[in-house]
């Protein structure tokens, strides 16, 4: 069986992208969860992941260690994380490709903290500029998917996972959306498997 890494469900991003992508593609694995921001964090992450980061999947002799190459390694498993068009799978990449290297100021001035609310209004312009692009993205991929169904590219996909900690950064924060990009956040919220995300990181900080 798979294993896969993760840091704490609270503030670990790049945690969350694989393991959604795991749940919706039914594919069983076991979850090994360090907690961040301890004296031997790095030390027991470097027990599975040679970057020293989470995540990182195990699947046999496969160490992968790197939030978009596990999905996409999952992918190879569950083709239908990716749109089966290619135009659309071409776009579904590319925007995946940009929440993964891109983004900054958004990353740095509202981090994910699921469990918080923290209205934001004071934003930089540089903030402000991320935000913009993001719904920009989310409000074209609905107006040519809706058709198909709620998420992104109708079906769920990499890309809904790589956009899922914005989520809930938008939520914590309290960013104001147009009614696409509102629709798809809440489709997101009400997801199972998100659901059972927030509920681990409730549990992890009342301990």
């Amino acid at each position: 069986m798979m294993k896969i890494v993760i840091g704490d469900h609270n503030f670990s991003s790049w945690s969350l992208r694989p393991w959604l992508a795991l749940k919706q593609a039914g594919l069983p694995f076991e979850q090994i969860c360090i907690r961040l921001h301890q004296s031997r964090t790095r030390e027991e992450i470097l027990k599975y992941s040679p970057s020293g980061k989470v995540p990182c999947l195990i699947d046999g002799s496969t160490v992968v260690w790197d939030s978009l190459a596990i999905c996409e390694y999952i992918a190879e498993q569950a083709p239908s994380l990716w749109p089966s068009e290619r135009k659309a799978r071409a776009e579904a990449r590319a925007i995946s490709c940009e929440m993964h290297s891109g983004f900054g100021a958004l990353r740095f001035s509202m981090p994910m903290e699921i469990v918080s609310s923290r209205p934001y209004d004071a934003r930089t312009a540089e903030v402000e500029a991320d935000i913009a692009r993001i719904v920009s993205i989310w409000e074209s991929c609905r107006l040519c998917y809706a058709q198909d169904g709620p998420f992104l590219y109708g079906y769920f996909s990499i890309a809904d996972a790589m956009f899922s900690p914005v989520v809930w950064r938008f939520l914590t924060y309290a960013v104001e959306l147009p009614p696409a990009s509102r629709a798809w956040v809440e489709t997101m919220r009400l997801l199972p498997a998100m659901q059972e995300w927030r509920e681990a990181a409730l549990a992890e900080m009342a301990r």
